[in-house]
């Protein structure tokens, strides 16, 4: 990733500023239109090019987050442009209190379109979706990075003319797995805390070991039984903190035998996702490329 970040400031802004974000013009040509989407590291307006009429997403943080990732997550999508379901960005700048990224404006994410469903896809379009989450997947994995954040909420639909492509999204969890000219693993390491979403998180991932491309792939199964069945088994656990709480859900996943999750689907189904959850990892503690498009 040899791709050199401009955050110069294009608006004039002093970085202590604190101007509306309305007020703000990003690049010197974007203007921030309505809010259109929110989560733990920010915000989502809807974005105008004040020269060319044509419409963006501008993912904006605050710089005083706790991590700050943005300026990251721009530099890794930068890397991987040009795949097929990854968004184009335009440029990230740091504007009074915020960084702000510009990128292809997309549509709605696989868990509202669950939601718009009644929570219910046919079996075909499980398939077909599978079918794309692998292809994602696989083409992040032959950047050398791991996504470590699968969920529904992460898969978006193209916008307007290209609804049928789905989007992989949300990179600010993403981590390089092994260096691009060796092919060299990353060291191999334990107790280290949940990365990503404890309801979709591969079992190994919940022990604390070092994620790989296997886990992805684990988390990718996770997903497409959650549209098989409308639920996992392992939703809806009460706790007091947010630590028993993950570790409630690591038991009741590591309990759930793979049979009773895959139960009434294709044959060959529990069976593959048996496989990604087997801690078997080569000698760079990692799963084994080959194994992609077996699961499913």
């Amino acid at each position: 990733m040899a791709h050199h970040q401009d955050t110069r400031n294009h608006t004039g802004v002093g970085p202590s500023s604190s101007i509306p974000l309305k007020d703000l013009k990003i690049a010197g040509v974007w203007k921030i239109g309505r809010k259109i989407g929110s989560g733990s590291f920010g915000d989502i307006y809807k974005g105008l090019n004040s020269q060319t009429g044509q419409e963006v997403a501008l993912k904006v943080e605050s710089t005083k987050a706790k991590h700050p990732q943005l300026l990251y997550e721009y530099k890794l999508l930068k890397h991987l442009q040009g795949g097929t379901g990854i968004a184009q960005v335009f440029c990230c700048e740091t504007a009074g209190d915020h960084n702000i990224m510009a990128m292809e404006l997309l549509g709605p994410s696989l868990e509202d379109v669950f939601n718009l469903c009644n929570r219910t896809f046919s079996l075909k379009t499980i398939l077909l979706l599978a079918d794309q989450f692998l292809q994602r997947v696989e083409y992040i994995h032959s950047k050398n990075f791991i996504h470590r954040d699968i969920k529904p909420d992460n898969f978006l639909l193209g916008g307007a003319g290209n609804q049928n492509t789905i989007y992989v999204i949300d990179f600010g969890l993403a981590k390089k797995f092994r260096d691009p000219k060796t092919h060299q693993h990353i060291p191999y390491r334990e107790n280290k805390n949940l990365t990503g979403t404890a309801r979709y998180a591969s079992i190994s991932a919940h022990l604390g070991s070092e994620q790989s491309r296997r886990d992805d792939l684990e988390a990718v199964g996770y997903v497409l039984m959650y549209f098989c069945r409308g639920t996992l088994p392992w939703q809806g656990i009460k706790a007091n903190t947010k630590q028993e709480k993950y570790h409630k859900i690591m038991e009741k996943k590591m309990s759930t035998p793979v049979e009773v999750l895959c139960k009434g689907y294709p044959k060959g189904t529990a069976q593959r996702v048996e496989k990604k959850r087997k801690p078997r990892r080569n000698e760079d503690g990692m799963a084994d490329s080959s194994e992609k498009g077996q699961l499913f």
